[in-house]
């Protein structure tokens, strides 16, 4: 399921007396118009009902709905959109499309640049092709391994996996044994980051970066990830990307050069997990450099990096 914000949680109206909505009616009615008043209530009610349809993985269903509330409703175009684009992209739909969600986002684009869902749907783009070029890798990969599993024996099959499982768990236990780490390191052009303990890796991620990647961060609003020495100094669970380890960027080499430049060296640069609301999107996310400076990683992955990396820890980051 898509943790999107679908369906929308009603509030209670509790406490309000009859006789009080009675009146707040008929003065609507009065000011607006009975027929607005209640083509609003249509709308509300068509809108539930699509999501309804989506959170009992009514797929077809809810898209159904939701073209008929585009057509009927014309001003709700970019909301709508939006989410028929991520019910066609939504790994549980076994119907999705990625070529009508990606029209779906385009057309926000080309035709409400001014909503902010046009910039939600900026974002979502790359993401998409990302993730229908590794499906179709994908469905190469699973074609020749169909046909090689028919030449293999079932318990052949069965050995090969659970020494995967196996391994997978040594990993994951030696990782506990070892840790915490002692020290992240960053490697900018392989897209990789290795949590250290006594110069062995305990744990590797895929990672993505700044949208402008190469060099060092020389200041603020630059889209660079920092090159250099620095520690986690700071942790956030509230963060707008589900969790976030601040590195202690600027240090004070970064603070002179960008003196010298006559610039502000800029900060706030995090280790973080996904955006909020889009966890769904997954590994998809490394598809391409996508933060403003920070090192992203999945939510699972954060979740990892903070419980072995305490405050303090060093952090390098390489070319």
């Amino acid at each position: 399921m898509l943790p999107w914000s679908c369906p929308v949680k009603r509030r209670s109206r509790s406490g309000l007396y009859f006789s009080l909505i009675i009146a707040c009616i008929i003065i609507i009615s009065m000011i607006c118009g009975c027929g607005s008043f209640h083509e609003g209530l249509m709308l509300k009610s068509n809108l539930q009902e699509a999501e309804d349809f989506f959170s009992r993985g009514s797929y077809s269903s809810s898209l159904n709905k939701y073209e008929q509330i585009l057509k009927e409703y014309p001003e709700t175009g970019d909301r709508v959109l939006f989410k028929m684009g991520v019910i066609y992209a939504c790994p549980e739909n076994e119907q999705r499309d990625y070529q009508k969600s990606l029209e779906c986002f385009q057309k926000i684009i080309n035709d409400y640049p001014e909503s902010g869902y046009s910039q939600d749907s900026k974002l979502i783009i790359p993401l998409i092709k990302a993730a229908m070029s590794t499906d179709k890798k994908f469905t190469t990969q699973q074609a020749q391994i169909e046909a090689l599993d028919k030449e293999t024996k079932s318990k052949g099959n069965e050995i090969l996996a659970l020494k995967k499982k196996v391994e997978s768990l040594e990993q994951r236990i030696l990782s506990i044994q070892n840790g915490p780490a002692d020290k992240i390191l960053v490697l900018k052009k392989e897209r990789l980051m290795m949590l250290m303990s006594n110069g062995r890796v305990l744990r590797a991620y895929k990672i993505a970066l700044g949208g402008n990647p190469k060099g060092p961060k020389e200041k603020e609003g630059d889209n660079k990830t920092p090159e250099g020495a620095y520690i986690i100094d700071a942790r956030n669970r509230d963060s707008g990307y589900h969790l976030s380890l601040r590195i202690s960027y600027p240090n004070e080499q970064d603070k002179r050069r960008a003196k010298q430049m006559g610039v502000s060296p800029g900060g706030n640069i995090m280790i973080h997990g996904i955006k909020n609301g889009f966890s769904w999107i997954g590994e998809f996310h490394t598809g391409f450099d996508w933060t403003k400076g920070c090192i992203a990683v999945t939510n699972e992955e954060i979740e990892e990096i903070a419980s072995l990396a305490p405050n303090g820890t060093p952090v390098e980051i390489r070319p």
